[in-house]
């Protein structure tokens, strides 16, 4: 993600706005907004049960995508503002519910591993977006593209995590049918132990009242 060293820097809003400005509210705003985001759908997601929380994550990418988007094209600085808090509302959202999504994916055994995964691949974007913006900078003059860059991936991660629900239904589907098919033919088996024992005390038994 290109926006947290960007807003470190407040290079954009120098560029744009000058020095008429006090940029370091943006970053107020989005520290508030996160930990209110957090607050509120850490509750909402209390709500909804298993894989159905990646609902939410969806809708803080596509959020998160969009506003990344928005930021060249506010020349106000009240607009900046206002997309800086829906921001940090949807970031909060995708902090607070991201422990809990693996958690229903992969269960309680394996989710340290899946959350040190994605916090791996997330490590990624943000040690090589700054010096991509930077270039970008550089080369163009203005954050401007960077920052519609920034938005893509989120919304193409958004649209990606739509089908992770039901292929879990699927997965879930396949090992509910597995265990059926287990439990059959450990019935089946004992049933068939079962008469082969009473067939050989049959003949035994049938000795005894003859004796």
């Amino acid at each position: 993600n290109f926006l947290n060293p960007l807003f470190k820097q407040m290079k954009h809003v120098e560029d744009r706005f000058g020095d008429s400005v006090q940029e370091e509210v943006l970053l107020l705003c989005l520290g508030i907004t996160s930990g209110i985001g957090r607050l509120i759908f850490g509750r909402v997601a209390d709500y909804i049960p298993g894989a159905k929380k990646v609902y939410l994550q969806v809708t803080s990418f596509f959020f998160i995508g969009l506003m990344s988007m928005m930021i060249p094209v506010c020349h106000v600085f009240g607009g900046l503002i206002a997309v800086c808090l829906f921001m940090g509302l949807f970031d909060g959202c995708f902090i607070c519910i991201m422990a809990p999504i693996a958690f229903e994916l992969v269960g309680a055994q394996d989710v340290s591993q899946a959350i040190g995964f994605l916090l791996g691949f997330m490590s990624i974007p943000m040690t090589v977006g700054p010096p991509i913006a930077g270039l970008l900078r550089d080369r163009l003059g203005t954050y401007d593209v960077a920052f519609y860059l920034a938005g893509v991936p989120p919304l193409i991660g958004g649209a990606i995590l739509c089908f992770i629900p039901w292929v879990h239904e699927r997965h879930k589907l396949k090992e509910r049918a597995k265990t059926v098919d287990g439990e059959t033919t450990e019935k089946m088996l004992e049933n068939e132990s079962t008469l082969v024992s009473d067939a050989a005390e049959k003949p035994v038994k049938e000795m005894e009242s003859g004796v």
